[in-house]
């Protein structure tokens, strides 16, 4: 493992993410403790040391989990980070929150309660990193709002130790957030941005991640490979690959193309299963970032897939859909029929209604909640006219 640094502390180049652990079934709940506890430890043993947490993943069990299983390793010699929910939250009276989106029926809490109980779960006094969650055009008035001051309040923690440094993670477009880091110019001191080389491009993040190396700060990547859809290609463009380095798999490809980023400090890999973070951690063992004849070809490779909706299946939508329907799994099916695979949607047959398009009722519920801003209840018609051809 080779290692970076975020305002000179020495971060591994390849961070856990714990968003998509491993689970028992469908329900994000169910986490399966003894494989998940087997990567953590993989992970441990080989020198990753940043794992990142968030106060929604796994419906609220991913902080618990993750507190418990690095509890058995020194304390100093890990370092974790979690977010405020900021981008879940609505404001009533007296500093009181309530919650919305995926979290729809919490109870309500305040800033300085949610902050205590995060603390409480991840077995921790203090986080190394924090970050308010998912800064975007919607959930800056939350972040902005001078009564909840939770920037303020945030910025007290740091002050008594129990945050050791402060960030945000963004799904907004590159200038809210050169205007965010210049509103709190000193205050933040790395951004967490969706990057890879097909979003390069899809959803600008060239631009976001050059303002944020213009305002002096380090990038934590999400979404290297964005859900496993660069990890796996269609066939023509992965020939493409493999006749420059045929050892290489897709997913190597997609890292290296951020280690060739001078400004990226750590790159997240959700690994839900033991031989992705055995992959990663030696793709990690040294920098091996791509040529730039290499970075033209995936440049390519990015352009035959921009008609693609850019789904990362982080599961927010299926929180507040009416009709349960798995659209990430959905809206999959729907790109390979797109791309011309229609045995992709071999997917959607059998008895099973979560996986029929056709009962989407267009309420919206899920486009205000997608960090992609998605025109999903769009889709789901286009995607059911498509299957009656």
């Amino acid at each position: 493992m080779y290692y970076n640094e975020i305002a000179g502390v020495k971060v591994s180049a390849l961070g856990m993410g714990n968003m998509r652990l491993p689970t028992f079934d469908e329900n994000e709940k169910n986490i399966d403790r003894e494989k998940a506890q087997e990567i953590i430890d993989y992970a441990y043993s080989h020198g990753i040391n940043y794992y990142d947490t968030a106060y929604r993943y796994h419906s609220g069990q991913s902080e618990f989990f993750i507190g418990e299983a690095l509890s058995k390793y020194p304390r100093d010699t890990w370092y974790l980070a979690t977010k405020f929910p900021g981008h879940m939250i609505v404001k009533k009276e007296n500093g009181v929150i309530g919650f919305t989106s995926g979290l729809t029926g919490w109870p309500d809490s305040t800033v300085p309660a949610v902050f205590e109980e995060q603390l409480n779960k991840c077995k921790v006094d203090y986080f190394d990193f924090y970050l308010l969650h998912n800064v975007n055009e919607k959930s800056l008035p939350m972040y902005l709002d001078e009564d909840l001051g939770i920037v303020r309040y945030l910025q007290s923690e740091k002050e008594a130790g129990r945050i050791r440094h402060l960030g945000f993670s963004a799904h907004g477009s590159a200038e809210l957030i050169d205007s965010f880091l210049t509103r709190f110019e000193g205050v933040f001191e790395f951004v967490q941005i969706q990057l890879n080389y097909l979003d390069w491009k899809l959803q600008d993040a060239k631009s976001k991640y050059e303002v944020i190396v213009k305002h002096g700060l380090k990038v934590v990547v999400m979404e290297g490979v964005r859900g496993g859809r660069l990890a796996k290609l269609p066939e023509e463009q992965m020939a493409k690959l493999s006749a420059v380095r045929p050892g290489d798999s897709a997913a190597r490809w997609a890292l290296r193309f951020l280690q060739s980023l001078p400004g990226v400090a750590v790159v997240l890999s959700g690994m839900t299963a033991l031989e992705q973070i055995v992959e990663n951690v030696e793709t990690f063992s040294e920098p091996c970032p791509v040529t730039e004849e290499e970075k033209q070809l995936l440049s390519e490779v990015a352009d035959s897939m921009l008609s693609w909706v850019p789904c990362t299946a982080c599961r927010y939508c299926t929180e507040g859909c009416p009709k349960q329907l798995e659209i990430p799994k959905i809206i999959a099916a729907y790109n390979g029929v797109k791309n011309g695979d229609m045995m992709a949607s071999y997917s959607l047959e059998g008895c099973d209604p979560a996986m029929d398009p056709t009962r989407c009722i267009g309420c919206g519920a899920c486009t205000g909640i997608c960090p992609q801003n998605i025109a999903i209840p769009d889709i789901m018609k286009e995607f059911a006219q498509m299957l009656k051809k």
